[in-house]
Formats: structure tokens, sequence, C-alpha cells
């Protein structure tokens, strides 16, 4: 069972998906945990939007003043999405907000769709975006841990998660949500938190919630 066991290294990729205006004590908390943060996930409009959103512009400022590496997310629905809609939602992200890498989510595990993602990353790459996470939300084909710096081998339910015995390397991360308060996932990068539903990452891990 993959639990609470965890290296020192530990640290918090937060996909965060609440505008700025309407949480801004839960944004505040996430720049104060900067040190603790190995990224937080940029999503101001299911992607960049069609136009810059000033809110998450200063946002994306304070994140990087502290030191944080804002990730701009980009939906790729299992390959299914044209190579220049993602690459232009990353671009748009990369200049509106100075995102200095990539969340490349909806990410298939299958090895038909490498050559796909390998021209992703390759623009990616040549857009400056230094960090880049695929978000397969289970174990990929081996092909894709050669493409980015992180992925996500697993997401979902923590009563899923707690019954399962996942591989874990320093380049894998799980994100759990329905987490009691004392949950921490076994990858090095995590991110456990205790919402549920369809909009789960509406909420902080509880390391991360303000005092109200």
């Amino acid at each position: 069972m993959t639990t609470s066991s965890c290296s020192s290294r530990s640290s918090l990729l937060v996909p965060f998906y609440e505008h700025p205006a309407d949480r801004p004590e839960d944004w505040a908390a996430v720049v104060a945990a900067a040190p603790a943060l190995y990224g937080v996930v940029l999503n101001p409009a299911s992607g960049a939007g069609r136009s810059a959103d000033p809110a998450f512009a200063e946002l994306a400022g304070r994140l990087r003043a502290a030191g944080v590496r804002v990730l701009g997310y980009a939906d790729t629905d299992y390959g299914r999405r044209p190579h220049a809609e993602v690459v232009s939602d990353l671009v748009r992200h990369r200049d509106w907000y100075a995102a200095d890498g990539a969340f490349l989510d909806q990410v298939p595990t299958e090895p038909s769709a490498l050559p796909h993602y390998r021209r992703l990353v390759v623009s990616a790459r040549a857009a400056g975006l230094r960090t880049l996470v695929l978000n397969h939300g289970a174990h990929p084909a081996p092909g894709y841990e050669a493409l980015a710096d992180l992925l996500v081998t697993f997401e979902g339910p923590w009563d899923s998660y707690r019954h399962l015995d996942l591989p874990v390397a320093d380049h894998y991360c799980h994100l759990v949500y329905a987490a009691p308060a004392d949950v921490r996932p076994a990858t090095p990068v995590h991110c456990a938190v205790p919402g549920t539903g369809a909009h789960p990452w509406g909420t902080l891990p509880h390391t991360l919630e303000p005092t109200r």
C-alpha cells in the first residue's frame, strides 16, 4: 500500500484551479509556501484562455518572485487535440504569464502516442518552457520517461490509491484527492487534497490551507 512514506526531498506540485480574485487568501498561502513547492499549475481557463487575465498575470509574478516554477496548463485530450492548438496554448502561457514550464494534461499511457508527444515536447522546449510535466494519471509506457521532467503516474481518489502498490521514483508524481489530512503520497513530488467530486483541484493540500 502506498500511503505516507516520503523522502526528505518531498515537495508539492499544486494544481489549484481557482481565480485569484475569488480566493486571494488561498493563493497567498500558496505563495507563502514557496520553499516547499515543486511548482504551481496555472490554469486560467482550462488553458491560457483567449486573452490575458491581469489577476493571473499578477499572481504569476508573485510566484516567480518567490522562486516558484509556473507551469502553464494545457489539455492534450489524450493525443486528440491538434499539435498547433496545444503549442499555441503554451505560447500564450509564456507570453501572458511568463510561465517557465508546462503541465500537459490527459496524456495517454500507450506507446502509440509517443511520436505526437515527442513533437509537443520539442515545441515546448523550443518555446523556452524548461520544466515539462506529463499527466498520464496512470503508469505509462517506458518511452514517456525520456520526454519530461516529471510524470504524473497516478491521479485519483484516496480510496483507490491506498490499496495500490505503485512504482516510486524521483521523476514520478502522485496526485490524490478526497484525501484525509494526514495523508502524504509516496512519491517525492506529490499533492493530496481534501476535494471531491468533479472539481477536487479547487481545494488546497491540508498543509497549505490558510487559517480562516
